[in-house]
């Protein structure tokens, strides 16, 4: 399994994270998103193999260097949630495919939002075979962190079938966060489906759990999605999207 290579060093994760939080806010940019994969790099949670590009041409070798097939998605402080101006592409097979969708996105979307500032695009990896779950975190003004895990993508909308815990949380707390979910027996393995990597995603929370705590100035933070693969195959985000407190 492929995974992002950002050339941050496994120690100091937590004075690696502080410093792309810290230069965040000097730039007065409260809103990241998988422009700090390294955050996640910094607490060793996996990541799926990423390159950002600010050009057709550098997207276009980004692709080269990834591998076919692959995924486009827009890079903007302005734009939270790609698909809904087209700031995503699936399955792009060549590069053909890639300067057409990355001329396509340059166009269509600044007339969709004009005040968009548009920084480049991130070429991922393309995933298959895997499950889409989220982890995410809410600070609450009461509680403080509050941990929630669930499936991802259309399931988390549709079904809201999620589970909460106060960070920090243990590993038995994690793994009741996910067996707690009542739709547990997709990950589980139903009808001869084989088990998803439920250790891998303990150990994402985790994290998530130290993270979130290590940096009381994250006021929301979400992996959405996380792709967990078969058992002892692990689990790789793909999206990422945290905010920042403004004071």
């Amino acid at each position: 399994m492929k995974q992002v290579d950002l050339a941050i060093p496994e120690s100091g994760s937590r004075d690696l994270a502080a410093e792309i939080l810290d230069a965040a806010r000097t730039s007065e940019r409260y809103t990241l998103g998988l422009e700090s994969f390294g955050i996640l790099k910094a607490y060793g949670i996996p990541v799926v193999k990423t390159v950002f590009a600010k050009t057709e041409d550098e997207a276009f070798r980004a692709a080269e260097e990834i591998g076919y097939p692959l995924v486009m998605k827009v890079i903007s402080p302005q734009i939270s949630h790609k698909s809904d101006v087209g700031g995503i592409r699936l399955s792009l097979q060549n590069g053909g495919d890639v300067r057409a969708a990355y001329r396509e996105m340059m166009e269509s979307i600044p007339r969709k939002i004009p005040d968009a500032v548009l920084e480049g695009v991130q070429m991922q990896e393309m995933l298959s075979g895997g499950k889409e779950v989220i982890i995410g975190m809410i600070r609450d003004p009461t509680f403080g962190p509050m941990l929630m895990f669930g499936l991802g993508g259309v399931y988390v909308e549709v079904l809201k079938d999620v589970r909460f815990a106060i960070a920090p949380v243990n590993e038995k707390e994690a793994r009741e966060m996910i067996t707690g979910i009542k739709t547990y027996p997709l990950l589980a393995g139903v009808r001869g489906a084989k088990p998803s990597d439920i250790g891998a995603l303990v150990d994402t929370i985790l994290e998530v759990s130290r993270l979130v705590c290590d940096f009381p100035q994250i006021e929301e933070f979400e992996i959405n999605p996380m792709m967990v693969f078969e058992e002892g195959k692990g689990a790789l985000a793909v999206d990422m999207r945290l905010t920042l407190k403004k004071n």
